[in-house]
């Protein structure tokens, strides 16, 4: 669920070719050859076909038609994400002001630092302009921005900002752009970065498969007496092995039912729950995989919990079909856990968020699976199912993959959990 994958951790499987685990895996034993699990793994690199100078032309003329669609001059961004999806080019954010214009018409242009321009240089791929024009330190970068806007051509006197601009950047712009209005780019840019091409689904497809491979060696690792963060070096460890950077969050026993997890110290004991939520990224497309399992035997109620939960996972996932709303989702989610007693409207014990995120670029981007959201199920969407049960003071059961929108409907990058005690198909 998290948005920067700071919390990722996993069991691992007695046989890495089917990811079967056994219970055995849980009770406690532990195989003198476990750490060969993450030492045996090797790179997944191979294959990886990264985003074309052709396919981001297309993201900026597409980009270009909803301006035109929104009524907009142009639209600002800096540095992140977005920046990045446009011109695979990241920058960052510092209290200087970097940024792009996309114009509604026109080559794209960049506003740098002066003492910078050289290391802008270096970074800007020419084929999607080349205009670079820079400010001193004793100049405003806000007039620039306008001034390229003007320069491209004015028809609606409307800017749009990129939902990541800082407030005193686009107050800047707003106070330069005299007789202009500034207005937010989501459906813009959103509009853009929703819908994932073949290529992105790709990326997201060897993103998810690297964290399965993972999760699955360091599970093999799991034993009472473990501490959350030995773990979560495990897992970190065989993204590594790998070729990827990669990690989750691990939360045992109580702490499992706080949807985020808790700061408290854990270790793992005989017959806790242990939920691991993480993943890793390829060509900077997320994935985003929870896996919750019982350390030995589980009770009868964590059995019982754990298979709602998947059956909620399996509502969520028939309920997403093309042209159905992403408020239905959530609803097909959400009726699965109410009906069996559970609190409603994100009470607890019950289902305390949404059914799943946006998943892309960001971990977390536009859209969501959530109560009043009537966005429409489109080709090219990517989200997470994830409809965690919390029982506080107790424990808690998320099983979460990703799917993205086929026109027959959706589809996982990733199987299933099969039980309580088999986490990987």
């Amino acid at each position: 669920m998290n948005n920067r994958f700071n919390r990722r951790n996993f069991l691992g499987a007695a046989s890495l070719s089917t990811g079967a685990l056994a219970l055995s895996s849980f009770s406690g034993e532990r195989s003198s050859d476990m750490p060969s699990v993450i030492e045996r793994l090797q790179p997944m690199t191979a294959g990886v076909v990264p985003i074309t100078v052709e396919e981001r032309k297309q993201r900026i003329a597409k980009a270009q038609e909803l301006m035109q669609q929104q009524k907009l001059d142009a639209i600002f961004m800096e540095g992140t994400v977005t920046c990045a999806y446009f011109t695979g080019m990241r920058w960052g954010q510092s209290e200087r002001t970097f940024g792009v214009v996309i114009p509604a018409k026109g080559a794209i242009a960049y506003v740098c630092p002066k003492f910078e321009d050289d290391r802008a240089k270096e970074l800007i791929n020419p084929v999607f302009g080349d205009e670079l024009r820079c400010w001193e330190e004793h100049e405003s970068p806000y007039e620039l921005i306008v001034s390229i806007v003007k320069d491209r051509g004015i028809k609606h006197r409307r800017i749009g900002m990129e939902e990541r601009v800082r407030f005193f950047i686009a107050d800047g712009v707003r106070k330069a752009a005299t007789g202009f209005e500034v207005v937010d780019a989501t459906p813009v840019t959103a509009g853009c970065r929703m819908y994932k091409t073949a290529s992105e689904i790709a990326l997201m497809q060897r993103a998810s498969d690297v964290t399965i491979e993972a999760y699955k060696a360091a599970f093999a690792t799991i034993r009472p007496g473990m501490s959350q963060s030995e773990f979560s070096g495990n897992i970190s460890a065989a993204f590594r092995k790998l070729g990827f950077s990669g990690g989750a969050s691990v939360q045992v026993g109580k702490y499992s039912a706080l949807p985020h997890g808790s700061i408290t110290p854990q270790t793992i004991k005989e017959g806790d729950v242990v939920m691991v939520d993480g993943g890793t990224s390829c060509e900077g497309y997320a994935s985003d995989i929870t896996r919750t399992i019982v350390v030995g035997k589980p009770t009868q109620k964590m059995i019982d919990v754990w298979n709602l939960e998947k059956r909620a996972q399996d509502a969520a996932f028939a309920a997403a079909q093309i042209g159905a709303t992403c408020d239905a989702v959530d609803a097909a989610a959400r009726k699965v856990i109410e009906d069996a007693g559970f609190m409603k409207n994100y009470g607890l014990p019950g289902l305390p968020h949404r059914t799943g995120h946006g998943i892309g670029m960001e971990g977390h981007e536009w859209t969501n699976f959530v109560k009043g959201n009537m966005t429409r199920l489109a080709p090219g969407m990517c989200f997470s199912d994830e409809p965690t049960i919390s029982i506080p003071g107790e424990f808690g059961i998320r099983l979460e993959d990703c799917l993205y929108m086929t026109p027959e409907g959706p589809k996982f990058f990733s199987k299933q959990s099969i039980s309580i005690d088999q986490p990987f198909a």
